[in-house]
């Protein structure tokens, strides 16, 4: 927010001095009013989708000639549950599997009701020269606690409402996804909404910004390259899972909502291809393995994006080849990366793009440590890859990718350089 800045503090970090913001009534409005109703309406907002899912499913099941339309709205509601990590018991059996695409609609909420609770209270707090005299500037801080505030009071009433006996949702489990949540995607949207983070981002070094930029671009590229190897195997075959759709022998509103609920843990089997090309693979039941060297399966449910499963028994042999595939995007991301933060210097590119990588290993491993659980009885509570050793190979291999990408892309840009002079020179 540059009207925080006096003219020569906001002359150095290259913004435009200036008053009207902090003057304009829209940006100084009530901040723990707006960002209490901001952090519900972020939770209101997924909710609502959620519960209207579970109505419309429990109509299209029988045409509602069973139960009653708040059987279908408990079962929208314990969904939403679900996505914030409750676990739930279905006829005894434990299920606390998180469809990280719920989540991921949740986490997008938060970011963008966050970033208007920001801009609507970037008017608040004090200004460079009281800042410059000591005083703490805590806008963000309040506002997110009160976001983070409204947000779980929508958490809590839910949970009253939804939870039973039989279901058994955890809400301390609730609590916490929604607290990650909003001093996550909550915190960093306040942030960049009231401006501050372009503030606190100019006094970081440059070596910083680029290393967190490679982590993001490798992360994010790598679940991508994930999520189209997911797609490409079971477009492979595909006729195994449409098998599987038939002998479910549901009727097509039935269907509709079954597929729309599938896709829920797309993001899910996203994680799981990631884990798979990393080398350590993911379990579908207890004393199981898919890897890319090994594939040991026993009896699996009748659920159609299994049917991307490689076969049971030895793998073929280009499938190794297959590990060599996350340093590649690991280095060809941090490239891309190093484009918007150039540099000349060896160590600067080799240090940023090593962090960079190993940081988004870090939070792979993460990833896969929240996109497993247990999904049914017996063998079916182990499901999900095999976080530790995820991490252990994510940060090896994206770190070491990434160090070759920041030193190729180093050695190409000081490569531009040096012909650009001599174009000029001659």
């Amino acid at each position: 927010m540059t009207s925080l800045l006096t003219g020569s503090t906001a002359t150095r970090l290259g913004s435009a001095p200036g008053s009207a913001q902090r003057a304009d009534p829209r940006h100084r409005r009530p901040l723990v009013l707006v960002a209490t109703l901001g952090g519900a309406s972020a939770a209101v907002a997924t909710l609502l989708i959620c519960l209207a899912v579970g109505v419309v499913g429990w109509f299209l099941a029988d045409a509602g000639a069973h139960g009653t339309p708040r059987d279908g709205l408990r079962v929208g509601a314990l969904g939403w549950l679900l996505a914030h990590g409750s676990g739930l018991r279905v006829d005894g059996v434990a299920v606390n599997i998180v469809p990280l695409g719920l989540t991921s609609l949740a986490a997008w909420a938060v970011w963008r009701l966050g970033h208007r609770v920001g801009d609507s209270v970037s008017g608040h707090g004090p200004d460079a020269d009281r800042i410059a005299d000591g005083e703490r500037d805590w806008t963000v801080v309040n506002a997110t606690a009160a976001f983070a505030a409204g947000y779980l009071a929508v958490a809590v009433v839910t949970f009253r409402l939804a939870a039973t006996a039989e279901t058994a949702p955890s809400l301390a489990r609730v609590v916490g996804w929604s607290l990650l949540l909003c001093v996550t995607f909550g915190l960093a949207a306040i942030s960049v909404g009231s401006g501050r983070a372009a503030i606190w981002a100019a006094f970081v070094p440059a070596s910083v910004r680029a290393a967190v930029a490679a982590c993001l671009r490798v992360l994010g590229t790598y679940l991508v390259v994930s999520t189209v190897v997911f797609a490409v195997a079971l477009a492979v075959d595909f006729g195994t899972a449409v098998n599987v759709m038939s002998r479910l022998h549901l009727g097509a509103g039935d269907g509709t909502v079954y597929t729309a609920l599938t896709a829920t843990l797309v993001p899910n089997a996203a994680v799981f291809a990631g884990s798979y090309l990393l080398g350590p693979g993911f379990a579908v039941g207890a004393q199981t393995l898919v890897s890319p060297t090994s594939v040991v399966l026993g009896p699996l449910p009748m659920f159609p994006l299994l049917a991307a499963l490689p076969d049971n028994g030895p793998t073929p042999a280009w499938a190794a080849c297959l590990l060599a595939l996350p340093p590649v995007v690991a280095a060809v991301a941090v490239a891309r990366s190093q484009r918007r933060f150039p540099t000349l210097r060896w160590d600067h590119g080799a240090l940023r793009g090593c962090v960079g990588g190993a940081l988004a290993g870090l939070l792979l491993g993460l990833l896969a440590a929240v996109a497993g659980g247990a999904v049914g009885p017996g063998r079916m509570r182990v499901v999900g890859p095999f976080a530790f050793d995820v991490l252990v190979h994510a940060i090896t291999a994206f770190g070491i990718g990434g160090l070759l990408g920041g030193l190729l892309m180093t050695w190409w840009q000081r490569r531009a350089l040096r012909e650009a002079s001599l174009d000029s020179s001659a």
